[in-house]
């Protein structure tokens, strides 16, 4: 076979040569009966019910989201605040880091307010 030819196929010939193999599914795999799965009546309840993952309190989820969006905004400014101040800082600006500071004080003051806003919803 060095020359680069394949061997013939093989004729196909339906079913096996191993007679084992040719029986029906159902004599070849005894656990699978007919009542497997959506008729097993082992199986009481399929799932959640019609509905489930729907939002039951639009008005809570909208405030919750509106604050998370507002949280997240924060910290994106809080991170960009950070690399500001460290960057001013190790060039040697204290006073423009100084600034820096107090913002990410402020800002986490922000967020702390946010938090204690509505104390219900934790």
């Amino acid at each position: 076979m060095s020359d680069g030819r394949l061997p013939p196929r093989p004729d196909y010939r339906p079913g096996s040569a191993q007679p084992r193999l040719n029986r029906p599914v159902r004599e070849r795999y005894p656990q699978i009966r007919p009542t497997s799965g959506y008729g097993d009546p082992r199986i009481r309840h399929t799932g959640p019910g019609p509905g489930a993952g729907s939002e039951q309190e639009p008005e809570r989820s909208s405030k919750l989201n509106a604050r998370l969006a507002l949280a997240l905004t924060v910290v994106i400014g809080q991170l960009w605040a950070l690399t500001v101040t460290v960057n001013e800082w190790m060039e040697g600006n204290t006073g423009t880091a100084w600034w820096g500071a107090g913002f990410l004080v402020l800002s986490f003051l922000v967020v702390l307010g946010l938090w204690l806003l509505d104390p219900k919803d934790r």
